[in-house]
């Protein structure tokens, strides 16, 4: 530091406090915290935090950082995962895993996955918590996308820039390691500022866990704080700060503007939820693309280009900003972030933090509103700033008078906004649903808090006046009474042989033309049966086939954020859809429609049982009571039926669901898997028959049931062919959910039927026995339903 002011004198003459090692001073300087737990606060120079700093220096440091990562550990050892601490350190632990996994650009295919701990939570992913406990906000949360990210094998690589007594790092390896001990982690900070007892603490910590724990850092040194450095601290705060934000200069006129980045589909912007590999080298093949956008959105003649990343979302405004600096000729790039750290500002060449702009928070985060801020931007030359956030970061708090970008136009000329879409993590139980975290996973946004439920005769008449769509509320989840309780037990019972019989031959089916497939269950009805054909794969062949569940909405289609993220994900030849039953076959044709922009997946459709003739894969063409539709939510993990409405899901959302927490007690679900599942040792030789015969025959679509269901509108003067809802199951869905006008079975069917007939006199509904139905069942919603049109005992007209 010779021949220059260090930024950290200020701080050593006024508040007693000292960094020694000149490495750490290379690398630190000082500042003055607002935080009763710590006085002061080390303020790095190439974290791209708090002081605006050349990208390629921000991400060099982060790689060397990685590079002597693996060093320490050798070439072949694993790297499970490698976790960076919020919110300071979500952006250096990400250029770290790049070291680790060999450095920027190479297209290695090797690599390790990121994950960094957030503030902000998402409901319905699971939880890990840890706490850091000098921090102005405490409470760290780990919400993995796919659990097994925090059970791999391998060392465990935690990230923080700057290690100071290592209580956080003890905090979070007691939790991780309750959730999956292992023998090895590593520490790695850009500085390592423990004292000799931190350090023996350290390793007695790992002695007793019975673990390996190294440090690996860039830097070394200590700090040496004076005893009274709290109150000391305080007294500064009092004496200098304001801490309300100053007013917009009256001459500021710069302008903001909005660009749209061409953000490849279902790539995570970052690693609350998990970054792979596999996205790394997506994100390296679209840098290129993106920074040219980039730069042909700047400002004729513009040569000082700030880049600001938002709080946590930090990887990806670095990689655009060293990009940008690569590519813009002529044009000096800095790049810095916010933070909710709250810092006095000092303006003095000793002192690290010289400016401060403070604004309200914009993303909605688990501990509510409050302050943020952004240091050392205030008073200098900025032709232009360029703002990242994410998605959820982008809400009207960001463009409000005393904004963040209200703020930012008062000293720059040029404010440019880029919003990068948040990619929803996949809901897994027990946060959602009451299955386990690797029978299904959910691509659907929770929206458990949201009233969605309306009367039975209110929905009816909405949809069939036009006024709305059944996908946009829910129904009154039914509450089945004890007899009918019974009754779905005893058909249980009585089927569980059949369906396990189908279950293994419709997933044999579907593994001879995929050896590997990837089952996507249409919610909810499907979900139970994907998850039995998920359990036969594992049963009968040892195979893991992953599982999600997406939505898919008569009239408006299949997700297609969903599908954009399986083939994020997967290969979208290895996916086969799967649904409980067909009915009509309405499904089937509206999977085919949806399917037709998104080419690489087969519109083809995996279903238990196939009695209107509607598809070429099934396990059996009987119209049976498969006991699952004789329950709702209560047989599908506690899940409602999918919604979809535009005020709830965004352009970038998976459609929605929610979560009947309250109905535990009345769930049914694992109960129903498990009978199912008792029964595949009974059934295997069944299935090694039907299998090869089924293989052999001619199984094309006869869609017999479409042509019966228009024989029947036509008879009863329906009129609309979505109001006749062939088979056992649409029957039992029409009778818990729509207001029904009859019911017909096909005379002669016996047992299946006792729960239909249940419900048909619990709602005074008529049953015709007639000849020729080519289903057990059909139910027919009433066709002209008005309010008027229902008794006062709210059973449906005659």
């Amino acid at each position: 530091m010779t021949g220059t002011t260090w930024n950290g004198e200020w701080v050593t003459r006024r508040l007693g406090v000292e960094l020694r090692g000149e490495a750490a001073r290379e690398h630190l300087g000082l500042a003055v915290r607002r935080n009763p737990k710590r006085a002061h606060l080390l303020v790095s120079r190439i974290l791209g935090k708090h002081v605006p700093q050349r990208p390629g220096v921000v991400y060099g440091a982060g790689l060397e950082l990685g590079r002597r990562v693996r060093e320490l550990l050798g070439a072949d050892e694993p790297v499970a995962v490698v976790l960076g601490y919020a919110e300071t350190a979500t952006g250096l632990g990400h250029c770290v895993a790049d070291g680790i996994g060999g450095g920027a650009g190479d297209g290695a295919q090797g690599g390790v996955t990121y994950l960094h701990s957030t503030r902000r939570d998402v409901p319905g992913v699971a939880q890990v918590r840890f706490e850091e406990e000098h921090s102005h906000h405490t409470g760290h949360l780990v919400l993995p996308a796919d659990p097994a990210l925090m059970t791999a094998d391998g060392a465990l690589v935690l990230v923080d820039d700057e290690l100071s007594t290592g209580r956080t790092v003890r905090n979070t390896i007691t939790a991780l390691h309750q959730l999956r001990p292992r023998a090895r982690y590593v520490v790695a900070a850009l500085a390592d500022l423990r004292t000799e007892e931190d350090r023996t603490a350290l390793e007695k910590f790992a002695a007793s866990l019975g673990a390996t724990v190294d440090v690996v850092s860039l830097a070394a040194g200590e700090v040496v704080l004076p005893q009274d450095v709290l109150e000391r601290g305080r007294a500064l705060v009092a004496e200098l700060d304001d801490p309300a934000p100053p007013p917009a200069a009256p001459s500021a006129t710069g302008t903001v503007r909005r660009l749209t980045p061409n953000w490849p589909d279902a790539l995570p912007e970052g690693g609350r939820h998990g970054f792979t590999p596999a996205h790394r080298r997506r994100l390296e093949r679209a840098l290129p693309g993106l920074a040219a956008e980039l730069t042909a959105a700047l400002p004729p003649g513009a040569q000082r280009v700030l880049v600001l990343g938002t709080e946590e979302f930090l990887y990806v405004p670095l990689r655009l900003a060293a990009a940008l600096q690569d590519r813009a000729s002529g044009v000096e790039v800095r790049f810095s972030s916010t933070t909710r750290s709250p810092v006095l500002p000092v303006d003095d060449p000793g002192y690290a933090i010289r400016s401060r702009l403070v604004f309200p928070a914009h993303d909605d985060p688990a501990d509510g509103p409050g302050p943020r801020y952004a240091y050392n931007i205030a008073g200098r030359p900025w032709d232009a700033v360029v703002v990242l956030t994410d998605s959820p970061g982008d809400r009207p708090e960001l463009h409000a008078p005393g904004g963040l970008l209200d703020r930012l136009a008062a000293h720059t000329p040029h404010v440019l906004l880029a919003t990068v879409p948040a990619a929803a993590p996949p809901l897994r139980g027990p946060a959602f649903s009451s299955y386990a975290p690797d029978e299904v996973a959910w691509l659907l946004k929770d929206l458990t808090d949201v009233p969605l439920e309306a009367p039975t005769e209110e929905r009816e008449e909405a949809i069939q006046s036009g006024g709305a769509h059944y996908a946009e509320s829910l129904p009154v989840e039914y509450q089945p009474s004890a007899e009918y309780q019974r009754l779905f037990h005893t058909a249980l019972d009585a089927s569980a042989h059949r369906i396990a019989a189908a279950v293994g031959t419709v997933t044999d089916m579907v593994l001879a033309g995929r050896p590997r497939p990837v089952l996507v269950s249409l919610a909810r009805a499907g979900t139970p049966v994907g998850i039995l054909m998920r359990r036969w794969a594992q049963h009968a062949h040892g195979l893991e086939l992953p599982h999600y569940a997406v939505s898919i909405v008569r009239g408006r289609g299949i997700d297609t954020t969903a599908l954009r993220w399986l083939a994020a994900h997967h290969d979208p030849a290895d996916v086969v859809f799967v649904d409980a039953w067909t009915g009509k076959g309405a499904i089937t044709r509206e999977l085919t429609e949806a399917l037709a922009p998104f080419p690489g997946f087969d519109p083809s459709l995996a279903v238990l049982a196939d009695p209107g003739g509607c598809v070429s894969t099934y396990g059996t063409r009987e119209d049976f009571l498969i006991p699952s539709a004789c329950l709702n939510s209560t047989v599908s993990g506690l899940i409602s039926r999918t919604v979809l409405r535009a005020d709830l899901i965004g352009p970038h959302d998976f459609h929605g669901a929610k979560h009947y927490t309250e109905l535990a007690e009345a769930d049914r679900s694992a109960h129903f898997l498990d009978t199912v599942s008792d029964r595949f040792p009974h059934v295997g030789e069944e299935v090694a028959r039907a299998v090869p015969q089924l293989l052999a025959a001619d199984r094309t679509p006869t869609w017999a049931g479409w042509r019966a269901v228009e024989r029947i509108s036509e008879a009863y003067g329906i009129g609309d062919l979505n109001l006749v809802k062939p088979g056992v199951g649409e029957t039992t869905r029409v009778l818990l959910r729509r207001v029904p006008w009859r019911v017909l079975t096909r005379r002669g069917v016996g047992a299946d039927l006792d729960h239909i007939r249940l419900l048909a006199e619990q709602r005074g509904v008529p049953v015709e026995e007639t000849d020729g139905l080519p289903y057990s069942c059909v139910g027919l919603i009433h066709p002209r339903y008005t309010k008027g049109a229902t008794g006062a005992d709210g059973k449906a007209a005659r």
